[in-house]
């Protein structure tokens, strides 16, 4: 049962109890997942934007449980079409301290097959890379023998792998470069290439985001480098993250 809840919380993702309300609002729910049995979006492998030091930060996190525990959540089959009666989020530990968190209904507790999605918003002045990590409560009722009413079974789990990396503001081109990726011209004016996508194994997907965490263009890894079109962006601070199976990599875009 253990492993089951561990590969279920897994794929959840997070919300938290209702805080204040973002600067942006409770978040809506993607129609683009609604289709989907499970899932969390984005995944801890193309993580969170990075996020700009004393600028407001705001992302969404979509997810969604199935409504009954599937075969390849539980490869054993032994709990394969029990209920999942619900799951929530006890806290979420690594968010800077200025950040706060919330999800669109009340006490972020969700009914499995329900999607739902969480709002991390705030400022910092602190530059750092906060990892986080979320503690989830499930229940699945579980027929234990045959005639008897299912009994709900509840664990609680605590898991990382998501992460936001906080650069500084205003920083120089050397400090906010990163070892492995490289961008020119940069500042631009309108095109930009990202060099090294190849270096990072098994890349998967690269995107483009604002200070604020907006995802305005994304797109599969195919070559060894990647054009952007900036021109038609207003002046300031962009990122181009690519993600790996290990994490994420960004580096820093200046729109002149």
């Amino acid at each position: 049962m253990k492993k089951f809840l561990l590969l279920f919380v897994l794929v959840v993702g997070f919300s938290s109890p209702l805080l204040a309300q973002p600067q942006g609002g409770i978040c809506v729910p993607n129609p683009l997942y609604t289709d989907s049995v499970y899932g969390a979006w984005p995944d801890t492998v193309t993580n969170f934007p990075p996020a700009t030091a004393n600028v407001y930060y705001e992302t969404v996190l979509n997810f969604k449980a199935p409504a009954a525990v599937t075969a390849d959540l539980d490869p054993t089959g032994q709990f394969v079409g029990s209920p999942i009666q619900n799951y929530s989020v006890a806290s979420v530990a690594g968010l800077p301290t200025e950040y706060a968190y919330t999800c669109n209904q009340t006490n972020c507790s969700f009914t499995g097959g329900i999607q739902g999605c969480a709002t991390v918003y705030g400022t910092t002045a602190t530059v750092n890379t906060y990892n986080v990590e979320i503690f989830i409560d499930v229940t699945v009722l579980v027929t234990l023998f045959p005639g008897i009413p299912p009994a709900p079974v509840e664990q609680s789990i605590s898991f990382s792998g998501y992460k936001i990396i906080v650069y500084e503001n205003g920083a120089s081109l050397e400090e906010s470069t990163n070892p492995v990726l490289s961008a020119f011209p940069n500042p631009t004016n309108g095109q930009v290439a990202v060099d090294g996508l190849k270096t990072l194994i098994n890349a998967s997907e690269i995107s483009l985001t604002n200070i604020e965490g907006k995802v305005l263009a994304k797109r599969n890894v195919g070559e060894n480098q990647e054009d952007f079109d900036l021109s038609n962006l207003k002046a300031g601070i962009y990122f181009v993250n690519v993600a790996h199976p290990n994490g994420i990599e960004s580096i820093k875009i200046i729109k002149e």
